[in-house]
């Protein structure tokens, strides 16, 4: 339950920063940035605030290699559904939502690692820490 929880918050804030609707926070910021500049700025820095825990415990997790492995299983998933049939490749805005699907995932499974290697193999990860 831990891993949807983690998911779905990556997915929200993907979403929330840009989709193809109308409704996402970039699109807002542009057409408000001038009227609502404070909270416009507000938002962008919250919103980087929540992407930088994200990355950078996704990159300490499970590393760049990592990274692009996630995403090649998840493209070869999709690659194996268009070409059966299931996806069609030319819609651009189910494209667009599956690559924040995609990258949601990959943002997911980093946070949720660490938790998924110790019930894999019962050893617990220690973050480094520096003596001051």
């Amino acid at each position: 339950m831990s891993f949807v929880i983690r998911w779905l918050i990556a997915f929200v804030l993907l979403a929330a920063t840009w989709n193809p609707s109308e409704w996402n926070y970039s699109r807002w910021a542009l057409e408000n940035y001038e009227s609502q500049m404070p909270l416009t700025l507000l938002g962008g820095l919250v919103l980087l605030v929540v992407y930088i825990i994200y990355l950078r415990a996704t990159l300490r997790s499970i590393g760049p290699i990592g990274m692009a492995l996630v995403i090649a299983v998840f493209a070869a998933l999709i690659w194996v559904l268009v070409d059966w049939g299931w996806l069609e490749s030319g819609n651009s805005e189910v494209n667009q939502w599956l690559g924040i699907l995609l990258a949601s995932l990959v943002l997911g499974i980093g946070l949720s690692w660490s938790i998924l290697r110790r019930r894999i193999s019962g050893q617990v990860d220690i973050d480094d820490v520096d003596e001051g």
